[in-house]
């Protein structure tokens, strides 16, 4: 099948439909044609966009980098050197997030064996939730 409902587009992508609709209104993904019934009939290519955007904000890429990284696909002649950096610059997004969550762990383990059970009043992971100062600061 080359075209597709916004059912079945999202059925195919598992992108929800409000979020291609937001996706059109936002002009990443073109507006399709419509049927004689008001339908829209999306192409095999906006499946293909679809999947890449979905992508890309799986992997995390914030909107406007999806925007760069769009522009560029639509100019498969360029060098890739920028969509290269576009990745990079995520990558280290990543990692940074990675390094903090590294640090919550530590600072969670920290708290829950510094626990020594008994009552509410008396917990060392209330009394550190409390004083709003731990490691990660």
């Amino acid at each position: 099948m080359s075209e597709f409902t916004i059912g079945q587009l999202a059925k195919e992508t598992g992108c929800k439909v409000p979020t291609i609709r937001y996706f059109e209104k936002i002009g990443m993904l073109p507006e399709p044609a419509r049927s004689a019934g008001n339908t829209r009939i999306y192409t095999a290519a906006a499946m293909a966009r679809l999947t890449f955007i979905c992508h890309c904000r799986e992997l995390g890429f914030p909107q406007k980098a999806i925007r760069e990284l769009l522009g560029l696909v639509d100019h498969p002649d360029q060098s890739c050197e920028t969509v290269t950096k576009i990745a990079a610059t995520q990558l280290d997004h990543v990692n940074q997030r990675i390094s903090h969550l590294a640090a919550l762990k530590v600072e969670l383990e920290r708290m829950i064996s510094s626990c020594n059970g008994g009552r509410v009043a008396q917990c060392r992971i209330v009394e550190s939730l409390a004083d709003g100062t731990h490691a990660t600061s």
